[in-house]
């Protein structure tokens, strides 16, 4: 095993990182606490305008790819050496919470400086460079699907079919990019190793009075866009048995979706997210209905079971509301596990920090997920009230914030000492 050097203390500053959120949130923020933010939209190119300025100030290297992914690159140990990234997301759902990704990119920028200050005070050189990431259409809100910038960056998609995607208003993601001019150039490599710290998305680390949290595996997902085919009709004279209700056909099967999860227990999650009517008129028969189906397990035997008995009841549905349908596309995601190694480093850094490391599973999915097929990754957790994301109340507080921040400034101060072999000597990526 290589030898470990006793890494210098590195301290965050809690002050800073507030300042850094309350200065970002006021792109899309209201004033109960929502986020509207959606990729590439005027408020997010305002956000990442903030966060390209902060860059520099703060001298990181502003670079952009060509799917507008943004990252801030310092380099203290030169060209050729082992580059770790962190970050999340800037992007948000529509009426969303103001920490889910915006933690990660800002805790990234703290993070990153503090261990640069640290390593200056204590004149040593680093080990590695560090990169902050900002990735493209993590939440899928605008545009489908989500993890769209990290996906390609990864080489999971191809970049002229990510660009041509469109939101419900027919404009293409290059349209979007060019709007807020961030259609970028920039060739980013792959990093030796990605981390990400983000807020739990669930009740557990609340529940236990813990404070800190590491997913050592992550939930498949398989993504269906269904239309259902009826034929529009007016609503008052048309006879029950003539009709071919299209959301009748919908309904059925969203019915269906829910009932399914009760033979898998806690192992299965169905949900119909997005629901689109047409003509969507009160007194006319819907012609048309499109919904935005998604089945989420850690098993992938689960999974493809799951797909079957959905699969039956789309026939199923259409039997019954005598209509016809499509698949217009497919969209999956392996479940699959975290980096060992990543996963015991945040556990070394928790224990220096007094606190034990929950190991958790992440059933959404976070750009971490994509950086896992190319590169050590792991996603950090701290705890957020009640288990709220995507929604206005969604909440972490300061002290759980910076917490978190320090964990992961630990972290990356034990990679800035040791180099790749802290990973390695954790225990891989096994």
């Amino acid at each position: 095993m290589p030898e470990t050097k006793t890494p210098p203390p590195v301290r965050i500053d809690p002050t800073r990182l507030q300042a850094m959120m309350e200065g970002v949130c006021v792109f899309g923020g209201g004033s109960d606490g929502a986020l509207t933010r959606l990729t590439l939209s005027r408020e997010d190119g305002q956000a990442r305008d903030w966060l390209a300025a902060w860059f520099s100030a703060h001298g990181l290297t502003p670079k952009v790819d060509p799917i507008g992914n943004q990252f801030g690159v310092l380099e203290l140990a030169g060209p050729g050496a082992p580059t770790v990234m962190v970050g999340s997301h800037l992007d948000s759902q529509p009426n969303g919470g103001r920490f889910d990704g915006t933690l990660g990119v800002l805790a990234a920028c703290e993070a990153i400086l503090s261990v640069r200050e640290a390593l200056d005070a204590a004149g040593l050189a680093s080990a590695c460079n560090f990169a902050v990431a900002n990735w493209t259409n993590e939440e899928g809100a605008r545009f489908q699907p989500s993890l769209l910038g990290s996906s390609v960056f990864t080489g999971a998609a191809e970049l002229d079919w990510a660009l041509a995607r469109r939101d419900g208003d027919g404009i293409t993601v290059a349209e979007a990019l060019s709007r807020i001019g961030y259609a970028g150039t920039d060739a980013v490599p792959v990093p030796d190793a990605f981390i990400e710290l983000h807020i739990e998305g669930g009740p557990i680390l609340e529940r236990e009075g813990l404070r800190f949290g590491a997913f050592t595996r992550y939930w498949g997902a398989t993504k269906y866009r269904l239309a259902f085919l009826g034929r529009q009709a007016h609503t008052g004279p048309t006879p029950m048995a003539e009709r071919r209700d299209a959301l009748l056909g919908a309904a059925y099967l969203i019915a269906d979706l829910k009932a399914m999860v009760a033979d898998y227990g806690l192992d299965l999650h169905t949900s119909v997210g997005r629901l689109e009517v047409r003509p969507n008129s009160p007194n006319t028969v819907p012609s048309e209905a499109v919904l935005f189906i998604e089945l989420r397990s850690g098993s992938p035997a689960i999974l493809e079971e799951a797909e079957l008995r959905l699969k039956a009841a789309i026939e199923l549905a259409c039997a019954r509301a005598e209509v016809g349908h499509e698949v217009r596309s497919i969209d999956r995601r392996a479940a699959g596990p975290m980096a060992p190694g990543l996963v015991r480093l945040a556990e070394r850094a928790g224990a220096a920090n007094g606190t034990t490391t929950r190991h958790l599973d992440t059933i959404g999915g976070h750009d971490a997920v994509s950086l896992s097929a190319v590169c050590p990754a792991v996603v950090l957790a701290v705890p957020c009230r009640g288990g709220v994301m995507h929604h206005p109340t969604e909440f972490t507080s300061p002290e759980d914030q910076a917490f978190g921040t320090q964990v992961l400034a630990d972290m990356l101060m034990i990679l800035a000492t040791d180099g790749m072999a802290a990973i390695e000597s954790e225990g891989g990526r096994s």
